[in-house]
């Protein structure tokens, strides 16, 4: 073969892999997509190549209580693929025993493009994420020793683990590195927003969402940012600390005053679905959240403190049909393909 028909050949080959990663299409994991109107992923798909072996192991663990100390509780229990894979029965959520937790569960949505994890950061890195829930008293209560210990001792899970690794034997590494595979797949890209912006069918906005995207692009994107909806950032939102749970925040982890009241900027979509609403879930509704952030100094308004958000010194002006074009926006978030795809659902026995 000449220089010159390798290098053409190298450059088509080369052009079909980047049309595959910009256009929407899975490259090289069999489940993960990398949307067209997405940046690329932060997380290092070299160090944990995805497979359908892993995944479906990920997905089968993912469901299992077996990773709970009394085999009661899975991650499932808090995270609901209806409902954005978080829960929406209680405000905090609940794990072993009933016993109640002092934060929300965040959505589990696009995770592949996240660089911290939890609201308050305390991980760095999503193939070590479900080490907390597995250890937490309040979620799981377990340790990953007695964990290891239930999955070796299952026929079943042997074989996922022969499948996905060339290892019948369980250890943390291959657990975590196969409920990754299964969550970072995790990626909703297909909403009505969606489908607007790439100009395809279906992306019809009315007058009120366009109108409810126009006031969302001025008052809420600089932490919101688009496509993801979310700059990853840490903010203090004005929110009144809880009398209960007296809740500092990223302050837990960091020990710096300069980070009290600060929580995790969430991603908005599914909001529809990803009720209640703040790290406390003390919001049930969508105009709650909005009341907050449009009220100062009332209860549930915004409360002036030295950590407080720059973009919220001053509350937001909007009448009442700005309020409801807001929230018509917000809805065009949703992405029911997303909510009810059968490969991220409970595993086939």
């Amino acid at each position: 073969m000449t220089n010159k028909k390798a290098w053409i050949i190298g450059w088509v080959f080369c052009s079909a892999c980047l049309l595959s990663f910009t256009d929407g299409f899975k490259f090289d994991y069999p489940y993960f997509v990398q949307p067209k109107n997405f940046p690329p992923p932060q997380y290092n798909f070299s160090k944990n190549r995805q497979n359908e072996a892993g995944f479906q192991l990920g997905r089968k663990l993912f469901y299992d209580p077996i990773l709970s100390r009394d085999s009661s509780t899975s991650c499932s229990s808090c995270h609901l693929q209806a409902t954005g894979f978080t829960h929406v029965d209680h405000a905090v959520s609940h794990g072993i025993e009933g016993r109640k937790g002092t934060r929300n569960s965040m959505a589990l949505i696009n995770l592949a493009w996240n660089t911290s994890f939890h609201w308050d950061g305390g991980v760095n890195n999503l193939e070590v994420q479900a080490i907390n829930p597995i250890t937490n008293p309040v979620e799981m209560d377990n340790s990953l020793t007695n964990a290891l210990k239930s999955l070796n001792k299952s026929a079943i899970y042997k074989t996922y683990f022969f499948k996905a690794f060339g290892d019948s034997v369980a250890t943390s590494q291959n657990m975590l590195k196969a409920l990754a595979q299964f969550t970072v797949s995790f990626v909703s890209y297909n909403s009505k927003y969606d489908k607007y912006v790439r100009h395809e069918t279906g992306g019809n906005m009315t007058e009120q969402e366009l109108n409810g995207l126009k006031l969302f692009r001025i008052n809420c994107a600089s932490c919101h940012k688009e496509p993801l909806f979310t700059d990853f950032s840490f903010q203090n939102n004005g929110l009144p600390m809880d009398t209960f749970y007296k809740d500092l925040g990223r302050y837990h982890i960091t020990q710096n005053p300069a980070d009290s009241f600060k929580f995790k900027v969430p991603t908005l979509r599914n909001i529809e679905f990803t009720f209640p609403y703040m790290h406390d879930g003390r919001f049930k509704k969508l105009k709650d959240v909005i009341n907050h952030y449009t009220s100062e100094n009332t209860e549930g308004g915004i409360q002036k403190s030295t950590t407080l958000a720059h973009e919220l010194q001053t509350p937001i002006k909007l009448n009442p049909n700005e309020k409801k074009d807001l929230i018509a926006f917000l809805l065009t978030l949703t992405d029911f393909e997303f909510l009810s795809d059968k490969k991220f659902g409970f595993p086939p026995e």
